[in-house]
């Protein structure tokens, strides 16, 4: 099968398709922030805590800025529709240690905020796991964990216009692909038939 080494945003930026997660080591809290890739930086941020504002089995969870994420304006008995999601480009989610982000936030120096009040850098401060009937999860774990709870979250970005109107490219009309059946009946024609 003939291919074309492309960079690893190509699929997401030509054809509005998810090909994964890129992830980023920063060598303090304030660095996840301050070297962000990104011109303008975040435009969502997402702290993940057991010690969240809101869990994501909320029924008014969505990612939605600080904003919006409350019930501005709101009567009390009305619900936030969860498919009010905000557009966004570059959304990240950060991840504490054992101790959680509240330690990170306590152990940079450069920083003026406390730990109590780390909750302050995000624009949602959310308990991706509620119930978790252990002490702590380890961070490779919460990493799945979110990834799979948040995914509706994220596609329904996908499908949302852009604040000028104008879909995005990410927007796009996902179209189903042909059905391949696959078989172990017969040697593909990426195998070979010599034994190794």
């Amino acid at each position: 099968m003939p291919g074309n080494v492309v960079s690893p945003t190509t699929p997401r930026d030509e054809d509005g398709i998810y090909w994964g997660y890129t992830t980023r080591m920063a060598s303090s809290i304030s660095a996840i922030f301050d070297e962000c890739p990104f011109d303008g930086g975040y435009d969502l941020k997402v702290g993940t805590s057991e010690r969240g504002d809101i869990s994501i089995d909320d029924p008014n969870f969505g990612l939605r800025k600080k904003n919006t994420n409350k019930n501005v304006n709101r009567k009390s008995s009305e619900k936030i529709d969860s498919n009010e999601n905000e557009h966004f480009n570059h959304l990240i989610i950060v991840f504490g240690g054992v101790a959680g982000i509240e330690e990170s936030v306590d152990a940079d120096e450069s920083m003026t905020l406390s730990g109590e009040d780390s909750k302050k850098m995000f624009d949602i401060w959310v308990n991706i796991c509620p119930y978790q009937g252990s002490r702590t999860i380890r961070t490779e774990e919460a990493l799945f964990i979110a990834l799979a709870r948040f995914s509706q979250y994220i596609s329904k970005n996908c499908q949302n216009p852009v604040s000028d109107g104008k879909k995005s490219k990410q927007a796009k009309e996902i179209v189903k692909t042909e059905d391949v059946e696959f078989s172990d009946a017969s040697v593909s024609e990426e195998s070979s038939d010599e034994d190794d």
